[in-house]
């Protein structure tokens, strides 16, 4: 038995499913999308077993692209939650048989409302298909299961046409990255586009010192602050210069060094540094790492310190360059 050659025949045969799917897509696709738009209230998303568990996963996949859904098990919709259903809602049923006894009882309840029904089923005559206001078929030539009793290729097929239900009323509404952001804050994308400097800088314990501050103070200074650079500023805390660990390394080559002389004598005098606290979280990575630096200080428009952004506070909190 050729493992690696049964796998590739299942993943050829669901591939065909989506295939010979793709070639069928009619006007019932565009109604159905259309329902959708003119839907007031909720898309629910209703199926029993597998079927169950694939609308599960498409109401969660329109939750989260801009079209407001949930899913309704039948069994519950039966003793009570059929409640849950408004006549603004549109009801979208799944059952690859369109027999499932808990859908089908539920239907003419359904249609005793004037609810619209989408069907996803692959026999337009069964009850599902009857009922139904536009009918979508998710028939397969057969299942990936070799017994053909396991729904493979059918279910494999109905989560596809969810999904380009979804995508198509993204593309239709206008959908962005910023919505999409909105509905996942807690995601790398929301992370991305929605913290900003303000949210991670460090505005206490900063590593001060002055213009006039020897070495020596300054080297206390910034193993205290544990940023590994001391940032140097005037009498009215306007940043003048940074001293990196760096550039301490590199003032101990040098043969007139001395711990008594000026700190800022040895220190990066023209700063890179932002002066925008609404500035996204991701875009300082950005100028972090391009400047190839480790810290960056955060200033008023005046070039007053308000605080400092480190590498590692970007890292700890999950953000990534736009471009990763």
């Amino acid at each position: 038995m050729n493992l690696i050659q049964i796998a590739q025949e299942t993943l050829e045969i669901e591939a065909d499913a989506l295939y010979q799917a793709s070639k069928r897509l009619n006007q019932n696709f565009l109604d159905a999308i259309e329902v959708i738009l003119k839907t007031k209230g909720k898309l629910i998303i209703t199926g029993v077993g597998k079927s169950g568990l694939v609308g599960a996963k498409m109401a969660a996949t329109f939750a989260s692209t801009g079209t407001s859904s949930f899913f309704l098990h039948p069994t519950e919709a039966l003793h009570g939650d059929l409640g849950m259903i408004s006549k603004e809602d549109t009801l979208l049923a799944i059952s690859s048989s369109g027999e499932s006894e808990e859908l089908t009882k539920i239907l003419p309840h359904i249609k005793r409302f004037d609810i619209p029904l989408i069907g996803l089923s692959s026999d337009p005559l069964s009850s599902l298909g009857r009922y139904a206001d536009v009918f979508l078929d998710i028939s397969v030539e057969k299942e990936a299961c070799p017994l053909g009793i396991a729904p493979t290729a059918s279910t494999t097929l109905t989560m596809a046409l969810g999904d380009a239900l979804a995508v198509v009323l993204m593309e239709h509404r206008g959908f962005k990255e910023q919505d999409f952001a909105s509905f996942h804050p807690g995601g790398t994308l929301g992370k991305k586009l929605f913290i900003k400097i303000k949210d991670l800088m460090r505005t206490e314990a900063l590593p001060l010192i002055y213009e006039d501050t020897p070495l020596k103070e300054a080297i206390v200074t910034m193993s205290e602050g544990k940023l590994g650079t001391v940032l140097i500023v005037d009498r009215h805390k306007k940043l003048l210069a940074i001293l990196s660990d760096g550039d301490l390394r590199r003032a101990l080559l040098q043969k007139d060094f001395s711990l008594e002389d000026f700190a800022i004598d040895y220190a990066s005098k023209v700063p890179k540094s932002c002066n925008n606290t609404d500035l996204l979280a991701s875009d300082a990575l950005e100028i972090i790492e391009k400047s190839k630096i480790q810290l960056l200080p955060v200033t008023d428009k005046n070039g007053i310190i308000l605080g400092t952004l480190h590498i590692h506070d970007l890292i700890n909190a999950g953000i990534r360059n736009r471009e990763k």
